[in-house]
């Protein structure tokens, strides 16, 4: 496989090389983070009704005490497709004074 020379080529090629199937489906993780918890839980009820987010978890980070704001999505990591929901939930984020902090892909036991 030939991945883009950015940052999310050059974690599709770790996790290929890991052995994940990149063409098969996966939940993939998106991270955002908030300074406050009210923006979090704003930025969850924006996203709440969009069928492509449903699934979100709230957290607080215990060394930082940023809340993070993990929001689960299944797809076929293509990597199209992940920067275009990764910019989307930043877009939406940013307008909740949240940021995108990446993405990821547990490793199947």
């Amino acid at each position: 496989m030939q991945f883009p020379d950015d940052d999310n080529g050059l974690l599709l090629k770790e996790m290929a090389e890991a052995g994940i199937d990149l063409t098969q489906f996966h939940t993939v993780d998106f991270f955002i983070l908030f300074e406050q918890k009210p923006q979090a839980e704003s930025f969850i009820e924006a996203i709440s009704e969009d069928e492509l987010a449903p699934h979100t978890n709230l957290q607080q980070c215990k060394d930082t005490s940023v809340w993070e704001v993990i929001s689960s999505i299944k797809m076929v990591p293509d990597h199209q497709l992940l920067s275009q929901t990764e910019q989307y939930l930043e877009s939406i984020a940013n307008s909740h004074e949240g940021y995108g902090d990446g993405w990821g892909i547990m490793m199947p036991e």
